[in-house]
This record gives structure tokens, C-alpha cells and sequence, in this order.
């Protein structure tokens, strides 16, 4: 009998090659993530040097005291540049309101201090410039609404976390969690972003008390409950039911004889 295989084997690859080989790898990319660490802090200085996005990658690469091909290895150009600095902005807020988030209990509570967080960090600040957000963000919007979505993922897993544990205790009525903290989200951010709105004689700004009152209802079965979700449906109706009887309880409870004349 022949002891030499009909078919070669492999021989595996030696230990120490694979140990040599992951060592070298971790440090290559631990080098990697320095550089860009230091192009996006040299980017970050430069807005808040000059108060604007309106600065140059030579200026980038000059600051960070690297060079252009490194900066090109990393970066196809400015915009992604931006678009990383915007990234890690919105992930350190997602990060940030989760710690925040970490000492408050009742899911609605959870819930509201998210809106109360989310709404005041998109408020304009005056004599603060924000132009990433202010400049950058929306220019980003128009042209590349796609990124924007990307970017805002971590504070979109943070809410639908948020109204999903909001839904499981029956506080919520929502039958697409997601959709709904998208909706949340939007509300809080683009409203304290807005100029003062019209009421009545005098403009009056809509602050974070009155997204949260519109958010409740919206979350807690006051509006119709859609996409066939049948329990959904009873609890809106029971909500709203409940509410009917407030309302008449209140009236019954009036003074009487207030209207009486005199004979």
C-alpha cells in the first residue's frame, strides 16, 4: 500500500505566521486610525477656527502636519471628510443620550428625556456657530438625503429602542415602532430648528413641552391606529374612551344652580 496521498494536502499555515501576520495587521490599522483621527481633528479646529465648512484640504493636511497622499488614502475628498465629522457628531450624541438615558425609569419618561435631549441639541445657540450642522447638514440634505439617513442611524436605533419598550409596557400604540421614531425624531429636530411660528398676535416659539404633548398623543392611541394592527385599534379606542369620560365627569361636577336668577 501507498503512503503517498492521491491528492496533495494543504499543510496549515504555521502559528506563529498567523500570530506574525494579525500582529502586523493590528498595528497597521491602529496607525490607520490615528491619521484619520488627526485629519479630522485638524478639520474640527479649522471650523471652529474660521466659523465655516470654507476651508481647503491643503489647509486640512497642513494643520494635521501629514501629507496629501496620506490624506487621499483615507479620504476621497472634502465631502467625506465632512461626512465623517457629521458621522461621529450624531454618534457621540447617540452615546451621550443613552448614558443620560441610563438613570431615568418608565419607558414614556425614557421616552420624553430623549425628546427633551434631542430637541435642545438641535436648537441654534446664539453667538454658538454650528456650520456642520447649520451648513454642511443641509446641504447634505438636498443633495445627498441617502447620507443624511446613514448618519442619523445610531439616534434612530436609540428612539425605536425607546418606543418599542414603550409599546411592550402598554403605554404606546404604534404598529411600526421604527417608522414612529423616525416621525418623533424629525419633529423635535426640524421644530427647534424653526424660526418663532405665528400664534395668535405675537410669535410664539414651539418648545421641547410642546413636541413632547404632540408626540404623546400621536404614540398614545389618540390618533387612528393603522396597518391592521387590531390590538392597536382596541387601545386607541379605549384611550379614547377613557377620555370621553374625564370630559364628562368634569362637566357633572360643575356647581349647579350657578345660572339660577333672582325672582
Amino acid at each position: 500500500m501507498s503512503v503517498v496521498p492521491a491528492e496533495p494536502v494543504e499543510s496549515p499555515e504555521p502559528a506563529w505566521r498567523q500570530r506574525a501576520v494579525e500582529r502586523s495587521t493590528r498595528a497597521a490599522k491602529l496607525r490607520a486610525e490615528q491619521r484619520v483621527q488627526r485629519f479630522l481633528d485638524a478639520a474640527q479646529e479649522l471650523i471652529a477656527d474660521k466659523g465655516t465648512t470654507d476651508f481647503t484640504v491643503q489647509e486640512v493636511v497642513e494643520r494635521s502636519r501629514q501629507s496629501l497622499r496620506s490624506f487621499y488614502q483615507h479620504f476621497d475628498g472634502k465631502h467625506e471628510l465632512l461626512l465623517a465629522l457629521f458621522e461621529d457628531a450624531l454618534s457621540r450624541s447617540a452615546t451621550e443620550m443613552r448614558e443620560k438615558l441610563s438613570t431615568v425609569t418608565g419607558p414614556l419618561d425614557r421616552l420624553k428625556v430623549a425628546v427633551d435631549l434631542l430637541y435642545d441639541s438641535s436648537t441654534p445657540r446664539e453667538g454658538q456657530q454650528s456650520p456642520l450642522f447649520t451648513d454642511f447638514a443641509i446641504q447634505l440634505l438636498v443633495s445627498h438625503p441617502d447620507q443624511v439617513a446613514t448618519a442619523h442611524l445610531p439616534l434612530l436605533a436609540l428612539f425605536t429602542e425607546l418606543v418599542e419598550d414603550a409599546v411592550k409596557a402598554g403605554q404606546a400604540v404604534t404598529p411600526r415602532p421604527r417608522r414612529t421614531a423616525s416621525l418623533i425624531m424629525q419633529t423635535a429636530m426640524f421644530t427647534a430648528q424653526a424660526p418663532a411660528a405665528p400664534v395668535g398676535a405675537q410669535p410664539s416659539r414651539i418648545g421641547a413641552e410642546d413636541v413632547w404633548e404632540f408626540c404623546l398623543g400621536g404614540i398614545t392611541g389618540a390618533g387612528q391606529a393603522t396597518g391592521g394592527d387590531e390590538s392597536g385599534t382596541k387601545k386607541a379606542a379605549a384611550t379614547k374612551k377613557a377620555a370621553t369620560k374625564r370630559t364628562t365627569a368634569k362637566k357633572s361636577a360643575a356647581p349647579k344652580g350657578a345660572t339660577r336668577t333672582k325672582a
